[in-house]
């Protein structure tokens, strides 16, 4: 049983190299209200606009994996304040993280927003579902050409938004695109106006 939800990952371990290092005192702070152990509306609201995170599992004797997940918009769905879940595409058939997930169901999401320079830790545990037609349909996205051949489930039991220290701004191809069509119509506006400026008077 945890004293908190930040014991997650404040391991007795961890807790003793924060002390070492000094920043034992400030983190104690946070445990006692800092961390979130169920989904809330700003969470919600984040998820919707993720096209992209990144998933770790661990094999039975603790060997981690992390694997990126992409999919549409809000792919990464609420389906109540503990649980998310999403569509798991085809993809090159090694089956890693299902292997883990049916010997260790602990997991972890590491899900990022590099435009606005944020992120939010997830911890849990995550299942395989494959025979819920119900659930895959919801997951489902019709417009997204990848095929579902599964879903993976995640019971969240905490988790917690780092600082945008040192996080790299990037760009979608779909954040970038609208900016880009802009400019080449500019570009286009402005070379037709000075071809006719530069044409020979009739």
């Amino acid at each position: 049983m945890r004293a908190f939800p930040s014991d997650i990952a404040f391991t007795p371990a961890v807790k003793a190299v924060q002390a070492r290092k000094g920043s034992r005192t400030r983190y104690e702070r946070v445990e006692r209200g800092g961390w979130q152990t169920r989904v809330t509306p700003d969470l919600e609201e984040f998820l919707a606009g993720l096209d992209m995170f990144y998933l770790g599992t661990a094999t039975a004797d603790g060997q981690p994996y992390i694997q990126y997940r992409g999919g549409s918009p809000g792919f990464l769905k609420v389906l109540d304040d503990r649980t998310l879940a999403f569509a798991d595409f085809g993809g090159n058939r090694q089956y890693l993280t299902v292997g883990n997930l049916s010997e260790n169901p602990k997991a972890f999401l590491f899900l990022m927003d590099y435009a606005n320079r944020q992120r939010v830790k997830v911890w849990g545990t995550a299942k395989v579902v494959e025979d819920d037609p119900a659930l895959l349909d919801r997951l489902r996205d019709p417009e997204y050409p990848g095929k579902v051949e599964r879903a993976v489930v995640f019971t969240v039991e905490a988790w917690d938004v780092n600082c945008p220290q040192h996080i790299h701004k990037r760009f979608s191809q779909a954040q970038v695109a609208p900016v880009i069509e802009q400019l080449q119509a500019k570009v286009a506006d402005l070379e037709a106006r000075l071809a006719q400026a530069l044409a020979p008077n009739e």
